[in-house]
């Protein structure tokens, strides 16, 4: 079981007494889903009878990624809502069924679903229970009149990534790698591998990108998002064949990305990470001040819009899409690596920024939002 008390105090900055109830997770299929009684909610908010869900994928609410990020959706919706929440943390594959089936025995207003994992339990479940509410995080397969997708265009943001990393490069090279081949995984990689062609375009350089053929649509997975020494090995591989700046899209296995480069930096490197989904630097525990920048998705804000409109009883099946222009994606601050990215380099990020919003760039991906 994940430690979910000290992700709740990590990231909310909320008492133990006042959230005790709500790091009560489910690990795993059998075990009756945890259950808050708004104990955490604003003083100001009066409890209302209402009980929001959610589903981890096998990352778990403690994985400094999107499922984390979703679990706080929830969090901050129990706090100004005064709502009841439940979650369930699934461990592995097969838990999924289990854990959104005990949630809808229980009785839950909404359940929340994250990940494209998640896809076809949640489909099924809200095609049997049409008296129940669901969303899905990172997915927008899914056309049942009681489901919300939640998706992010985030090749956006990863555009602007790229074109950080191949402008601030020591060495010419940098690099990606993913968990699993999946959309919501190959977008972030579409977005990098056009930010660093559009620099080379633009500066008329050579940056080469290792790790990723958009073109080809083949690359380097570990085949999980759990595998941290996987994660590690690869970016031990990526940083011998000359990349220094690398981006996991991965969850927790990146985590062993950041292991690698502080140990290459150790022996006089100057390597760095991208993140994604979440601000790196604010939600990983060590090794943050390598973090170059963040290929956010805001979940925690779209997850608890989505249940604040169930609340309010204006709930619909329209996806809600993050782009750049409604701030659902967006490229995270510098902080200690703010003198790594030139003026200049500040400058074309935002020009891009609002090329990209205004449709003057042209940001592509098979498994961007159509």
């Amino acid at each position: 079981m994940k430690n979910s008390r000290s992700l709740i105090q990590r990231r909310t900055g909320m008492s133990v007494a006042a959230l005790g109830a709500a790091a009560l997770l489910l690990a795993g299929c059998g075990a009756p889903p945890a259950e808050t009684d708004g104990g955490g909610s604003d003083p100001a908010a009066e409890a209302i009878d209402y009980t929001g869900c959610i589903v981890s994928d096998e990352g778990g609410f403690d994985d400094r990624s999107f499922n984390e990020s979703s679990y706080e959706g929830l969090l901050a919706a129990q706090e100004s809502l005064g709502i009841e929440i439940r979650q369930a943390e699934s461990q592995a594959d097969t838990d999924y069924t289990p854990n959104v089936n005990s949630m809808v025995t229980a009785g839950c207003d909404m359940i929340v679903g994250v990940g494209f994992k998640l896809s076809a339990t949640i489909g099924e479940a809200a095609e049997a229970n049409p008296d129940t509410n669901f969303a899905i995080v990172d997915d927008n397969q899914i056309d049942l009149p009681n489901v919300k997708p939640i998706i992010y265009d985030t090749a956006q943001a990863a555009f602007m990534a790229g074109y950080l990393a191949a402008g601030t490069s020591e060495t010419g090279k940098v690099a990606t790698y993913g968990g699993i081949q999946i959309p919501t995984v190959t977008i972030f990689m579409d977005g990098f591998a056009d930010g660093v062609a559009y620099y080379n375009e633009q500066k008329d350089a050579d940056v080469q990108l290792l790790g990723w053929d958009k073109e080809a649509q083949t690359g380097t997975f570990i085949g999980d998002f759990s595998n941290q020494a996987a994660g590690k090995t690869n970016t031990e591989n990526f940083i011998n064949e000359g990349a220094d700046i690398i981006m996991p899209v991965a969850g927790p296995v990146g985590l062993g990305t950041i292991e690698a480069v502080e140990e290459a930096n150790a022996d006089g490197g100057s390597n760095k990470v991208i993140w994604v989904d979440s601000d790196g630097f604010e939600s990983v525990d060590s090794g943050n001040e390598v973090i170059l920048s963040s290929v956010m998705k805001a979940m925690g804000e779209s997850v608890e819009q989505v249940i604040t409109a169930d609340v309010d009883g204006n709930f619909s099946p329209e996806p809600y899409v993050g782009t750049l222009e409604n701030g659902g994606v967006a490229l995270a601050p510098f902080h200690d690596q703010e003198e790594a990215v030139s003026d200049e380099m500040k400058a074309e990020l935002e020009e891009i920024k609002a090329g990209i919003i205004s449709g003057e760039i042209t940001v592509e991906s098979e498994a961007s939002p159509q």
